[in-house]
């Protein structure tokens, strides 16, 4: 165990975290996501959360402020204007824990998935509630 590093990051996904460069993108996806047949790096994170991942990874991982959308998520298809609760919840953490807090933006669904196939990795989570998915973008450490 390490210092400061959330006790639910793997030690494989930790070395992603660390791997990515600015700019690459890594998607946190709910239990129903495809992640294995879209992702190259697949890291699971079985019985947690979407959210307290994000919650962990944004405790490591800095959002990128050269872009207007560092966070996206999935429109509910049929209805692109409604915010599901784990949405909510999502920008609520990227409000209070990233290092540059932003609004979260929205793909549909398709588009999320051609996103999602290109990321660095992805994380599957046990994240039960519909549309438990974001994309983030890695910014930048320095001063």
């Amino acid at each position: 165990m390490l210092h400061n590093i959330p006790p639910i990051l793997s030690p494989d996904l930790l070395h992603s975290l660390r791997a990515m460069g600015h700019g690459d993108e890594i998607v946190i996806a709910d239990a129903n996501f495809p992640g294995t047949a879209l992702g190259q790096r697949c890291h699971r994170l079985d019985g947690i959360s979407a959210t307290d991942a994000l919650q962990a990874i944004l405790s490591l991982l800095p959002l990128d402020s050269f872009v207007p959308d560092p966070a996206l998520v999935m429109q509910v298809v049929g209805d692109p204007d409604a915010v599901p609760p784990v949405v909510a919840e999502f920008q609520s953490i990227i409000t209070q824990t990233a290092d540059n807090p932003a609004q979260i933006a929205q793909l549909e669904r398709f588009a999320f998935y051609t996103r999602a196939e290109s990321a660095f990795a992805i994380v599957q989570t046990g994240e039960t509630r519909l549309y438990g998915n974001i994309i983030l973008k890695k910014g930048v450490i320095g001063t």
